[in-house]
C-alpha cells in the first residue's frame, strides 16, 4: 500500500493541530503540556487512509521556540500543507516555516487556509491573496488553495480529495538506498523495552534484523516493527516507523541519531556543502560563523569555512562552503540541511550536501576543492563517484567509503564504479579506487624509485619489494601497492618475481672482467658436484680475495636469479645439473622400486653419493619441490 508523509507548517495557533485531528480523528498534541497549554510543543504524528493510500501527518510546532523541534520532523516530508488561519493571514512563523521547507526540497504541497467560520468572504479572499503572494515563483505557486473550518467541516471533503490527488503524484522513493531511519523521538514501553520512531527514508526494516546504531556505531537488534501503530512484518520506505529495538538502553537514545544497515554509513564531524542564503537573511555566512546546523532529525553547533573567494556568502545568494561540526552525525551526499544563526536563532540559509566525508582543505587547493565539488552537483552518477574518489587523493577509495559517502547500496556503487572504469574516469587497483590522475602519480613514483636503485646497484637484480613499500606506499594500504603493482606488471611496465621488484627494461650489464668472475664462480659449483662449496669458499676459487666479496657475492646472486645455481638450503648452493642429474636417480629409483616407490636416507646418500651433511638438505629441498614426501622415516618419490 502505497505512503506518504505529510508535514504541516504555520504559524502558532493557526489551527495545524485541529486540522489533522479533524481529518483523522487522532489528537496529535501527546504531551500533558500540550494539552493543558494549548500549544504544540514537540513533534505529533497521525495517520489517515485515503483508498488505497496510507497518510502519515508530521504536526510540527508553530512558535518561534520550538522551531528546532518542526526541524526535526520536516526532513521526511512528501508533501508541504502550509496552514495560515483566516483571522490572521500570514505571520513570521509562516514565512519562516515555509523558508524552511523550500531550503529542504520540498516539491509539492497544499495551502490550508484554517478558522474560515471567523470571518466574511471579503476577509477570506485577502488572506488567500496574502498566501498566493507569499508562494509566488515556489513550488506551491499553483498548489491548491483550500479554505477549511476544523469547527463545522467545511471544506475538509474539499481537502481530502486534493490530498488524494497530490498524494497519487508523489513520486516513489528511491530503492537503491541503503536503510537509514533518523530518530525523532525514542521512548520505553513496559514489556518491550526501548522504542525509537522516525521516517524511514530509505531501505526497509525487517523484525529481527540485525542493524546499527549511530553515531554510536552499536549494534541493535530490531524486536518489532509497527507502521501507523499497526504491527507489521516488514516497514517501507517513506512510511512512519515505530522500531522496538534490542541491545540499547532507552538512556543512550536521542533525538538525531540514526538506525542503518551495519557497517553502511560512517558518522562525519567535516562536510563539504552547497549553501544558499535566504534573500530576507538578516545576515549573511562568513568564514568562522558559528551557526546551528539541523541535519535529518539532529541538531549540531557548526563552524563555517566559506569556500567562494569572497570568504562571505550574502543574502539571496549561494555558495560553497565546509561545515565543521562539534559533534558527530550521519549524512550522505545529496542530504537536504538548514542552517540558523546561533545567536539570535533563526533560520537563514540551507542547502545540500556534497562530500558528507570531506576532508579539512588547505589554502592552496581551494581553487581544485571548487571544481571537484561542482562535479558533485552534476546529475551523472559516474561522475559523482569520479569527483568522490578524486578527493581521496593517493589514499584512494574502497567500495565501503563510496557507499557511505552517497548512501547508495553496494550493488548501486559496483554498477556505476564499473561504468566510471569503463569510461577511464577512475581506476581499481587492489579493491581501491583512484583517480587517473593519482594513479600515473604513484605509477611514476614506482619507476622512479626503481631508476635510482638501478643505477646505485647495477649488479642487483631489483629492489626489495617491501623497500619499495616503504618509499612510495608508506601511507597506504597493503592492498593499494599489490594492485598499483599487478596493473603496472600487466601493461609491461614493472616485472614483479617474489620478493624483488626491477623495471621491466632493467638488465643487467656485465663488464668483461664481471663475466670471466660469473663463468669461474659458476665452474667451481660444476666441478663440486653434490659435495658444494660453502659461498666463501665458491668466491675463493674463483679468484674472488677478501675485499671484493661483497661485489662476488652480487655476481653469485646473478646466477641464483637466472637459476644455473639452486638454493638447496640456506646458503647452501649446488649447480642446476647436479641437481637435475640426483633428481633423474631418485626418479629412476622410484620407477624401479614399484609400487612402493620409498627410498630412506641411506638410500638415498648412496644413490646420490653424498655424506648426510648433503643428503639431508637435499632430500628436504626435493620435498618442497614436490619431487618426494616424507612417510615417516623414508620419502615417497613422487610420479
Amino acid at each position: 500500500m502505497p505512503s506518504i508523509i505529510i508535514g504541516t507548517a504555520g504559524h502558532i495557533d493557526h489551527g495545524k493541530s485541529a486540522l489533522v485531528r479533524a481529518l483523522t480523528g487522532t489528537d496529535p498534541d501527546r504531551l500533558p503540556e500540550e494539552k493543558k497549554r494549548g500549544i504544540t510543543i514537540d513533534l505529533g504524528f497521525a495517520d489517515l487512509q485515503l483508498g488505497d493510500l496510507r497518510i502519515g501527518f508530521v504536526d510540527v510546532p508553530g512558535h518561534e521556540r520550538f522551531v528546532k523541534n518542526m526541524l526535526a520532523g520536516a526532513h521526511g516530508i512528501d508533501l508541504l500543507a502550509l496552514v495560515i488561519a483566516a483571522d490572521e493571514g500570514v505571520m513570521p512563523q509562516t514565512r519562516e516555516h515555509f523558508d524552511i521547507c523550500r531550503l529542504l526540497g520540498i516539491q509539492a504541497g497544499i495551502i490550508v487556509v484554517t478558522k474560515s467560520d471567523l470571518v466574511d468572504d471579503e476577509m477570506l479572499t485577502l488572506v488567500e491573496e496574502d498566501a498566493k503572494e507569499l508562494v509566488t515563483g515556489s513550488f506551491l505557486e499553483k498548489a491548491p488553495v483550500i479554505a477549511v473550518s476544523s469547527r463545522n467541516g467545511s471544506g475538509l471533503d474539499e481537502l481530502r480529495k486534493q490530498i488524494q490527488l497530490l498524494a497519487k503524484a508523489v513520486p516513489l522513493r528511491s530503492g537503491g538506498l541503503v536503510m537509514r531511519l533518523p530518530i525523532d523521538r525514542a521512548f520505553t514501553m513496559k514489556g518491550f523495552g526501548p522504542v525509537v520512531t522516525g521516517t524511514l527514508t530509505s531501505g526497509e526494516i525487517v523484525e529481527s534484523a540485525e542493524l546499527e546504531l549511530l553515531p554510536k556505531q552499536a549494534p541493535i537488534r530490531v524486536r518489532g516493527v509497527q507502521v501507523h501503530g499497526k504491527t507489521v512484518k516488514k516497514a517501507e520506505p517513506g512510511q512512519r516507523t515505530a522500531v522496538n529495538v534490542a541491545g540499547v538502553e532507552v538512556e543512550q537514545l536521542q533525538r538525531g541519531m540514526v538506525i542503518a544497515e551495519p557497517k553502511a554509513l560512517t558518522p562525519t564531524q567535516i562536510i563539504d556543502v552547497r549553501m544558499h542564503v535566504l534573500p530576507h537573511a538578516s545576515r549573511g555566512v562568513r568564514t568562522r560563523s558559528r551557526v546551528r546546523l539541523h541535519i535529518g532529525a539532529a541538531e549540531v553547533l557548526a563552524r563555517v569555512r566559506v569556500l567562494e573567494e569572497t570568504a562571505e556568502i550574502p543574502p539571496g545568494h549561494s555558495g560553497l562552503a565546509q561545515l565543521r561540526l562539534e559533534m558527530p552525525v550521519v549524512a550522505v551526499h545529496g542530504d537536504r540541511f538548514i542552517v540558523r544563526s546561533y545567536s539570535p536563532s533563526e533560520t537563514i540559509a540551507g542547502g545540500v550536501v556534497l562530500d558528507a566525508l570531506a576532508t579539512k582543505h588547505r589554502g592552496k587547493v581551494i581553487e581544485k576543492t571548487r571544481l571537484r565539488l561542482k562535479r558533485l552537483e552534476s546529475t551523472d552518477r559516474v561522475e559523482k563517484i569520479a569527483a568522490l574518489v578524486d578527493a581521496s587523493t593517493l589514499q584512494g577509495l574502497r567500495l565501503e567509503g563510496l557507499v557511505a559517502g552517497t548512501g547508495w547500496r553496494r550493488e548501486v556503487v559496483k554498477k556505476v564504479s564499473a561504468q566510471a572504469e569503463l569510461a577511464r574516469a577512475i581506476v581499481e587497483a587492489g579493491g581501491v579506487y583512484l583517480s587517473p590522475e593519482s594513479f600515473d602519480l604513484l605509477a611514476k613514483s614506482v619507476l622512479a624509485e626503481l631508476t635510482i636503485h638501478h643505477k646505485q646497484e647495477p649488479l642487483a637484480r631489483g629492489m626489495l619489494r617491501e623497500t619499495l613499500r616503504e618509499k612510495v606506499f608508506a601511507h597506504a594500504s597493503s592492498d593499494l601497492f599489490g594492485g598499483v603493482l599487478a596493473k603496472l606488471e600487466a601493461s609491461e611496465t614493472i616485472v614483479s618475481e617474489k620478493d624483488i621488484v626491477r623495471a621491466f627494461s632493467h638488465r643487467v650489464g656485465l663488464s668483461e672482467e664481471e663475466m670471466k668472475l660469473k663463468q669461474a664462480i659458476e665452474q667451481s659449483f660444476i666441478e663440486a658436484g653434490v659435495e658444494a662449496p660453502t659461498i666463501d669458499e665458491a668466491l675463493s676459487h674463483a679468484g674472488v680475495n677478501v675485499l671484493a666479496k661483497s661485489h662476488g657475492r652480487k655476481i653469485l646472486q646473478l646466477l641464483i636469479d637466472d637459476k644455473t645455481l639452486i638454493k638447496v638450503h640456506n646458503e647452501l648452493l649446488m649447480h642446476n645439473t647436479t641437481v637435475e642429474k640426483v633428481k633423474r636417480k631418485l626418479l629412476q629409483y622410484g620407477t624401479e622400486h614399484e609400487p612402493e616407490r620409498l627410498i630412506d636416507v641411506g638410500a638415498f646418500k648412496d644413490l646420490a653419493g653424498v655424506s648426510r651433511k648433503y643428503a639431508i638438505p637435499l632430500l628436504e629441498y626435493f620435498d618442497r619441490e614436490r619431487v618426494t614426501r616424507r612417510a615417516g622415516d623414508k620419502r615417497l618419490i613422487l610420479k
